[in-house]
């Protein structure tokens, strides 16, 4: 799947997801009530969004490090980041030992980009590269406003169905709908959850593409997501970060109670299994047209 077509999908998502409300809205309300649940919403997940950053770097420990205290990390940032036409981000590393690492911030310039102790003791320099590249990736496609509009609407339709819960419809008596009203209680924010983290999966696959393209070497991405798979169900998941920050870590930091079968509807990451396989037919395709990894 190439970077267009997994924009293309999330956006379609996301369109889903405004449909989803305004069905929802307009079940109960008039317009007046699904302009104050929208603006309730957004309002709130954009000054999450606004504060992002800080909030990340304090529920994961981390600390600023200048370039003389990570000389290497710093000149990996710098050059994937003038590659990519970005600013240089500020560079932190959390003490956590669960091996990670995330970008955030509200725009390029408040960009921001963290590993933790653990990812760095596990990763070679060309899988640490190749993870840098892709949280460099979420910072360019502006994942993180993506993923607060996402957010916000998705709040949206929780708002419209608990307003539902108390104030109900009216069915042709003019009276509430008792069923109706249960149902859309029950299902509508499961649904617009469903919705909200098919667009962070999305956003993934497309930070994947993006960082492969980015480093050159994609397979350096596919084996590290390899190894971090695996630690980050053997070591205990990060309890400091609320599952609403998930989405920014490369993998999951709460893999550890990670669920299977229909409750990987509601991951913020695809499997990595198939993670691995799209990187892999990327690095395929490279070869195929006489690209090799590091070639610049």
């Amino acid at each position: 799947m190439t970077p267009g077509i997994n924009r293309a999908k999330t956006w379609v998502l996301i369109a889903g997801l405004m449909g989803l409300f305004l069905l929802v809205g307009n079940l109960f309300f008039g317009q007046t009530g699904l302009v104050i649940a929208l603006v309730l919403g957004l309002g709130f997940n954009l000054a999450m969004y606004w504060f992002s950053g800080s909030i990340a770097v304090r529920s994961t420990r981390a600390k600023l490090v200048s370039e003389r205290e990570a000389p290497e990390l710093h000149r990996m940032v710098r050059e994937l980041a003038l590659e990519q036409g970005l600013p240089m981000p500020e560079v932190y590393i959390s003490d956590m030992m669960q091996p990670n690492a995330f970008a955030t911030g509200r725009n390029p310039e408040h960009a921001k980009v963290a590993v933790t102790k653990g990812i760095l003791q596990i990763l070679d320099e060309r899988e640490l590269r190749g993870v840098l590249a892709h949280e460099l990736s979420h910072v360019a496609n502006r994942d993180i406003l993506i993923g607060s509009i996402a957010a916000g609407i998705g709040t949206a339709v929780s708002f419209v169905a608990q307003f539902a819960l108390f104030f109900g419809g009216d069915d042709d008596d003019g009276g509430a709908n008792p069923l109706v009203v249960l149902l859309a209680w029950i299902l509508a924010p499961i649904a617009a959850a469903i919705v909200q983290m098919a667009v962070s999966r999305s956003r993934e696959y497309q930070a994947d593409e993006s960082g492969a393209f980015l480093s050159k070497d994609p397979e350096a991405l596919a084996s590290a997501l390899r190894k971090l798979d695996v630690a980050s169900r053997q070591v205990p998941p990060l309890a400091s970060v609320s599952p609403a920050q998930a989405h920014l870590f490369v993998v999951n930091p709460m893999a550890a109670l990670k669920g299977r079968g229909i409750t990987s509807l509601f991951s913020t990451h695809p499997p990595t299994d198939e993670r691995v396989r799209r990187l892999e037919a990327i690095g395929q395709r490279l070869r195929g047209s006489g690209g090799t990894p590091f070639d610049q």
